[in-house]
């Protein structure tokens, strides 16, 4: 098994992309440890505020968050940094050649139940023409990552990561401290019977994924004709790293509960790593209107719907819309 650098390197990754990349890193092995502590880490339960997306943060979010934050504008190869619990992009260094979104806790409604949970992390090229305080740099579709992963925190701490050149496996080994390779060119099987999402939003869906999921679900007495299981973590890490792993597909679609909020996950800190992360691996990512990464985005925030996993699985999904 690899050690991360020399696995990098393999690929052609650029010198200060990898020690980027080993400063995120850094601080998921921290953020590992105090999942692993539990309650002895005083770090569960909720705070008393809301991020900016409306949610009730939880301390561990809170403290992934500033722990992220701190140790990439400290690194001195960040420009900026945007965060799913940020009003706007936060400032670096004014010669940093990279920009970094990231969603310091998905799942974190997990965090006191001892379930899944994991960061998503996604890095671009830092544009010269802008000012570091210039949120607008990160409105770039994700075609443009040059970097994409998250990191779970479950039974082992387990990096699947991206850079262009496939989706790689790698998992933290305590005895050193480090990220080692174990699976290179993971492939998503392009055939499932496995199908995500929140069935308790059923009623919210627009009529080609209601029909969709009917279909799925009257199994071999349907018209797919095989009987399908449904999986649902409430953590995307999880569930994306299922469908890597065995495939799948996962959705979070449009819904009219909110007319003015549609969609639930973000672009850049959900939708376009998670993105890259599938299509490396032979998955397709996709909303109903069109590929995912091709998105242009208006909002740091901007949130999208969501259909991606097993090729063959997603596409059927889509016919439903035609």
């Amino acid at each position: 098994m690899q050690r991360l650098a020399p696995a990098l390197r393999e690929d052609n990754v650029p010198l200060d992309l990898i020690s980027l990349i080993e400063t995120i890193l850094a601080a998921t092995k921290e953020i590992s440890f105090r999942v692993s502590q539990g309650h002895l880490s005083d770090s569960m339960g909720s705070t008393l505020d809301e991020n900016i997306q409306g949610e009730v943060q939880k301390k561990l979010d809170v403290v992934a968050n500033e722990l992220f934050k701190d140790i990439l504008l400290e690194s001195g190869f960040v420009k900026a940094v945007s965060s799913e619990e940020e009003d706007t992009s936060v400032a670096g260094d004014e010669d940093g050649k990279y920009i970094v979104s990231f969603d310091p806790l998905d799942g974190s409604s997990n965090i006191d139940i001892n379930s899944l949970i994991g960061t998503i992390f996604s890095i671009h090229q830092a544009p010269t023409d802008m000012a570091a305080s210039n949120p607008d740099m990160f409105k770039q579709s994700g075609n443009h990552q040059v970097c994409a992963g998250y990191v779970l925190y479950g039974p082992s701490t387990t990096l699947v990561m991206t850079t262009g050149s496939g989706t790689h496996f790698y998992v933290l080994d305590r005895t050193h401290g480090g990220y080692l390779l174990v699976e290179r060119n993971l492939q998503v099987p392009e055939e499932t019977q496995e199908f995500a999402i929140n069935m308790s939003n059923q009623r919210f869906w627009q009529p080609p994924m209601q029909n969709y999921i009917s279909d799925l679900l009257a199994g071999d007495t349907g018209p797919r004709g095989k009987n399908f299981n449904m999986r649902w973590i409430a953590a995307m890490v999880g569930d994306i790293h299922r469908v890597l792993t065995r495939g799948g597909i996962f959705t979070y679609p449009a819904d009219n509960r909110n007319p003015e909020k549609p969609y639930k996950l973000r672009l850049m800190y959900e939708a376009n790593p998670m993105s890259f992360l599938i299509e490396q691996a032979g998955g397709l990512a996709m909303t109903s209107q069109g590929r995912i990464m091709d998105i242009e985005p208006t909002d740091i925030h901007q949130r999208v719907e969501v259909i991606m996993g097993s090729k063959n699985e997603v596409e059927a999904c889509l016919g439903y819309y035609k």
